[in-house]
């Protein structure tokens, strides 16, 4: 290592079960450069076999936002067609066309946001799985 630089790399583990989530610690010092100090980063959320569950929550949530924004725009796109094919009666049977289309395509946009939704939700069930947290169902 460079002189006057110092990394140190923790690992800490917690072994309550086999399937037990670890945190990671990372510590660095620099005394040189521009940047030169102490940093600490730590991370919290990595589950078993490496799978950071926040991560992957945070992925859905995109997925699911973008689903929804086209949703919203499929669904624009067919209202601007049924206007278009009132005010265009030598293309309306096209302009119909292009309407049931984009209300399919906003249908189905509808449905992946859905999924996303699903699947953010079962990350966020398995991290708090990951990390003890007990569901508890009322019956």
């Amino acid at each position: 290592m460079a002189e006057g630089k110092q990394q140190h790399h923790l690992f800490h583990h917690k072994k309550d079960d086999e399937d037990a989530a670890y945190s990671e610690m990372a510590t660095t010092y620099a005394s040189d450069g521009p940047r030169g100090g102490y940093t600490e980063v730590t991370r919290v959320g990595v589950g078993p076999g490496g799978v950071d569950y926040q991560k992957e929550e945070k992925h859905h949530k995109r997925l699911e936002e973008l689903g929804e924004l086209g949703a919203v725009a499929a669904g624009a796109y067919a209202v601007h067609e049924k206007h278009r094919s009132e005010k265009d009666p030598e293309h309306a049977r096209k302009h119909r066309v292009e309407e049931e289309i984009a209300a399919v395509a906003g249908i189905g946009a509808g449905g992946y946001a859905f999924h996303e939704h699903h699947e953010k939700k079962e990350d966020k069930r398995e991290d708090e799985e990951a990390h003890g947290k007990k569901h508890h169902h009322h019956f």
